[in-house]
C-alpha cells in the first residue's frame, strides 16, 4: 500500500476516533486528524509486531487497527495537553 493511501487510510481512521471519543480537542480537529495518521502507522506496526499478520491492503482489520491506533493517540494526547 502507497503513502498516499495510508494517508487516505489515516484521516478516515482519525475521523472514525475524534467521533467515537468525541469533545474538545487542544488542537482542534486539524490535529485530530493528523493523530488518525500517525495513528494508523502505529497501530499497523503494532499489529504486525504482536503477530496479527501484516498490513498491506484495505481491509477490516487494517482498518480495525488504524482506528485502534488513532484513539490510543488521541487519549494520550489529551493527556498530555490537560497537564
Amino acid at each position: 500500500m502507497g503513502i498516499l493511501s495510508w494517508i487516505l487510510f489515516g484521516l478516515i481512521a482519525g475521523v472514525l476516533a475524534k467521533w467515537i471519543m468525541p469533545g474538545n480537542d487542544p488542537g482542534g480537529c486539524i490535529v485530530t486528524i493528523i493523530l488518525g495518521v500517525v495513528g494508523a502507522f502505529v497501530g499497523g506496526y503494532i499489529g504486525t509486531f504482536l503477530g496479527m499478520g501484516t498490513v498491506d491492503g484495505w481491509d477490516i482489520r487494517s482498518f480495525f487497527l488504524a482506528v485502534i491506533g488513532a484513539i490510543v493517540l488521541l487519549a494520550i494526547y489529551r493527556f498530555i495537553k490537560k497537564r
